[in-house]
């Protein structure tokens, strides 16, 4: 999109990403007196506009995810329909996806610092354990269970947020559509065994999935390889899983535990929630002497500089959105294939100029001020060259 369209009292600005039910823009909500607003805008594909099911799906969508209010749960903002057409008016997340930052770890050979990935899901797990709680306006529970939790589907801000997004498939009370017998949702690899079964859930399931998260960081690989379809889902079923320490040596035997007491393939033999499973992961890492650091405002800032390192365009923060180009995974866009963090005695890239995909090495590297967790506080990321603007390089305030 290269000039800004209006769409109802919104203006879109750029298509962040489309699938092949939605797609997701970069858009400006106005008010009165010069106030302005950068959001997102999902909206229903004219191709699925007559397809009931999917549009009820979208609609409790909107429903269940409207009612939440939590810092680790994308906020939404409104359920309309324009011309016919559904859409979804929500939070917009400068950042990436976690799918996106895995990648990019294991293309460069590096693994994510524990305690990075501990602050990660330890978030993931307040927000999630915010909607398994939830309750309606007359106090019922709504038994809410995501279903869907996966990297894609948790995103990281460059101000160093953690937020769960997609509630599309989520179980609820109150969801107007139903999954018919013998139909799975969500992705094969990050489901519980019961979920690959077809049984009832919990949040305990959800809790499965944070479980494959976790152990996936740790050891630096899928959990189970490069399976795929009936064989994938047929090990899922098993709940066969290996200790991540089978693939890295270094990862601290009390978290192992712990992931693999998620994992377990009886759902009574896990953690009750995510609170709980929240705390144990607090306490390994305090038997690990890493405890400040899982809330150290420093972290943040190294977990924003990480997955800055994935741009290869920085696209403007929200509040200077105009229309050009921008990136966000609101719905999972392609991970930019550009290096998230400094090898050791290996300076950052600056762009050399010469051509789009030319670039010098300069500088120094340097370590950060939590080094303990063995993260460059430099900031690594560029733009690329090319013809209309010139590169530039983001570094941090000194």
């Amino acid at each position: 999109m290269r000039q800004p369209v209006p769409f109802g009292k919104y203006l879109l600005l750029d298509r962040i990403s489309v699938g092949g039910m939605a797609e997701v823009f970069k858009a400006k909500s106005y008010g009165v007196e010069g106030f302005e607003k950068i959001i997102a805008i999902k909206r229903i594909l004219p191709t699925m506009g007559e397809d009931r099911d999917f549009i009820k799906m979208f609609i409790d969508e909107a429903k269940i995810a409207g009612q939440l209010a939590h810092a680790n749960i994308c906020q939404i903002f409104e359920l309309g329909r324009i011309d016919g057409s559904h859409f979804i008016a929500m939070e917009y997340i400068w950042g990436k996806d976690l799918l996106q930052i895995q990648n990019r770890l294991r293309k460069i050979k590096q693994q994510m610092p524990i305690p990075m990935a501990c602050f990660g899901i330890a978030k993931v797990l307040e927000g999630l354990d915010y909607a398994h709680r939830k309750r309606d306006a007359h106090g019922r529970p709504l038994e809410i269970v995501h279903r869907d939790c996966s990297p894609q589907n948790v995103l990281v801000s460059y101000e160093g947020e953690v937020k769960v997004i997609d509630f599309g498939i989520a179980k609820a009370t109150s969801r107007n559509s139903r999954t018919m017998a013998g139909v799975l949702k969500g992705k094969f690899g990050y489901m519980s065994p019961e979920q690959a079964r077809g049984e009832s859930l919990d949040r305990r399931s959800d809790l499965y999935a944070l479980g494959v998260i976790l152990w996936e960081i740790l050891a630096g690989r899928p959990i189970h390889g490069g399976l795929g379809g009936e064989a994938l889902l047929d090990i899922v079923r098993s709940g066969i899983v290996e200790p991540p320490s089978v693939y890295a040596p270094d990862v601290p035997p009390e978290l192992e535990e712990i992931v693999l007491k998620a994992l377990s393939p009886e759902r009574n033999e896990r953690y009750a929630t995510g609170r709980e499973l929240s705390s144990a992961i607090g306490r390994a890492l305090v038997k690990q002497g890493e405890a400040e650091l899982i809330d150290a405002s420093a972290l943040e800032a190294a977990l924003a500089n990480l997955t800055r390192g994935t741009e290869s365009e920085l696209p403007p923060p929200p509040s200077e959105g105009t229309g050009e180009p921008a990136r966000t995974q609101a719905a999972g866009a392609r991970p930019a294939r550009r290096p998230l963090l400094t090898s050791p005695g290996l300076p950052p890239p600056r762009p050399s100029g010469r051509s789009p995909r030319a670039f010098s090495w300069a500088g120094t590297g340097s370590a950060c001020a939590a080094s303990r967790a063995r993260i460059p506080a430099r900031c690594s990321c560029w733009s690329r060259t090319n013809t209309n603007a010139p590169a530039r390089w983001h570094g941090p305030r000194r």
